[in-house]
């Protein structure tokens, strides 16, 4: 029923940006605009994706080790790349987070759950960044671009992360939290539940490292929204970096929508719609949408490389290692 549910909700969010794009492009001379796309330019945004893997990869590294689960950066990269190419595949980065869980526990059996919680808490803080990223956004356009509507929904998300803080890392939280167990009991899904919220809970007594790895992914998420200029750039769109951060951190948001394949359509619309507002052709808003669609599948390319190549030498399976 579930996986039906999903199903349509894909098929309906999917056929409605599918729906306004028809409307507002020109399909012909958003292809033109795509095909004398400058390379450079291509190339520069698809390098700032790749080279930010290996901070995210130490941040990551850090979480794990602050378990007790010592793992290779090289192995922690590759895995990074590999949760890429399942993502594109899978709904949004939902994939990826289950595709880098699911290894590591196979290297670190009896783990799971301190895994997946130090998978989790990284979204969790790339979420909190992101939305630091949207407040300086929003002081930017302030009085600068119309994109109020924009602004309001950033405001909701900041909200709602504060409370999600609340709820993971707040002692007094875990009382009324504990009221709803028996629902989730009958839904056969507290114990998995409660072991990542105790994996990141844990995190509690780890201040230092929460805000290093926070600083550390505002820095990589203001980095990759210069990717998303990059992107402009090639197809001719003539705006500074200042109005891509008022962007970036929504769009980071919008490919999250779990009822989508690698945010495809929705992306673009966004695009199209976000750039209308700053006066910029449907045409080269989706042909700049559609190009840092190819950045991320670019990014992807790696980790089917690697899988090929572990496949073709037996080693799929991950090496067990005890943490």
């Amino acid at each position: 029923m579930k996986r039906a549910l999903r199903v349509v909700a894909t098929l309906v969010v999917t056929g409605l940006c599918v729906a306004y794009l028809v409307t507002k492009i020109d399909f012909g001379r958003a292809w033109h605009e795509l095909s004398h796309a400058r390379l450079a330019y291509f190339l520069a945004s698809l390098a700032i994706m790749i080279v930010t893997v290996w901070p995210m990869a130490w941040r990551w590294q850090r979480l794990l080790r602050a378990k007790g689960i010592e793992d290779r950066l090289p192995w922690l990269v590759r895995a990074y790349f590999v949760s890429y190419m399942v993502g594109q595949v899978l709904p949004t980065s939902i994939g990826g987070d289950a595709s880098r869980i699911y290894e590591t526990t196979r290297r670190h059996p009896g783990n799971g759950g301190p895994i997946a919680g130090s998978v989790l808490l990284e979204r969790a803080l790339g979420g909190a960044a992101t939305l630091l990223l949207a407040a300086v956004g929003f002081l930017l356009a302030i009085g600068r671009y119309a994109v109020g509507p924009y602004l309001v929904v950033e405001a909701i998300f900041v909200v709602g992360t504060i409370v999600l803080a609340v709820v993971l890392f707040s002692r007094s939280a875990r009382r009324p939290l504990a009221r709803i167990a028996p629902l989730l009991a009958r839904l056969r899904v507290d114990r998995p539940l409660r072991a990542v919220y105790e994996g990141i809970h844990s995190y509690r007594g780890e201040p230092a490292l929460l805000v290093g790895v926070l600083a550390l992914t505002v820095f990589v998420q203001a980095f990759r929204v210069l990717a998303i200029w990059l992107a402009g750039k090639a197809v001719g769109v003539d705006l500074s970096p200042r109005p891509y951060y008022v962007m970036g951190p929504l769009l980071f948001l919008v490919i999250l929508v779990p009822f989508t394949i690698n945010g495809l359509a929705v992306r673009e619309s966004f695009f199209v719609n976000f750039l209308g507002h700053l006066h910029v052709d449907a045409n080269p808003a989706f042909a700049t949408g559609f190009l840092f669609f190819l950045v991320t599948f670019a990014l992807s390319l790696p980790g089917a490389a690697i899988l090929g190549w572990e496949s073709l030498r037996g080693l799929g399976r991950p090496s067990v290692r005890h943490g």
